[in-house]
């Protein structure tokens, strides 16, 4: 029988928790047991394994990060919106570290369809429309923007930056400069070289 008081959303929230505290790594339905001090069986009812609880975690903060940036995002664009919605992402990390790696979990694809992911990047491609991008440029803008802020914040969690100067926000605020200009001034696809007979 479900011990009252326990529910898939409560163990998602307290998985999310367990992440941040000690890495997403760390979290399985076992080390939640612990948590709440009870045996694993007890929650199987509510979780079919640590997959679940995991993707349930990814599926949080997916949906955590597109309503900050949907709120960020909000009667802004050109740099102003390409610096919220890279601070969204940089913040969102530096206060939920676990559930940020969380949000970096592969998904299936049905699952990623229906999950706040897809809003992100449709945010991310409304923020392009204001540096008049067409497709396909507008795709190959959207994974660099995702490559950087992950890349750029991955080494920054990790303490790539902590031993050397400059800082990192001063470091973060060059980059975002630079790719301002880069999306202002996005440049054309060259045409193919043509081919001897």
């Amino acid at each position: 029988m479900a011990r009252a008081g326990l529910s898939r959303e409560r163990l998602i929230a307290a998985g999310a928790e367990l992440a941040d505290e000690e890495g997403f790594e760390q979290v399985t339905v076992s080390a939640l047991a612990r948590r709440f001090d009870v045996k694993v069986a007890s929650l199987y009812s509510h979780l079919r394994n640590s997959q679940e609880l995991r993707t349930g975690i990814a599926l949080l903060a997916l949906a955590e990060l597109a309503d900050r940036a949907a709120d960020a995002l909000a009667g802004r664009a050109g740099r102003d919106a390409l610096t919220a919605l890279a601070d969204v992402y940089r913040d969102y990390a530096h206060e939920h570290p676990g559930r940020y790696a969380a949000a970096q979990l592969r998904l299936d694809p049905e699952t990623a369809a229906a999950s706040g992911g897809v809003r992100q990047a449709q945010l991310t491609r409304a923020l392009l429309r204001g540096y008049d991008l067409p497709e396909p440029e507008q795709t190959h803008a959207v994974r660099l923007l995702g490559s950087v802020f992950y890349g750029y914040v991955s080494m920054e969690l990790g303490g790539s930056f902590s031993h050397s100067s400059p800082g990192p926000e001063e470091s973060w605020t060059r980059i975002l400069d630079a790719l301002d200009t880069l999306l202002r001034t996005w440049p054309t696809p060259s045409a193919p070289t043509p081919t001897g007979p």
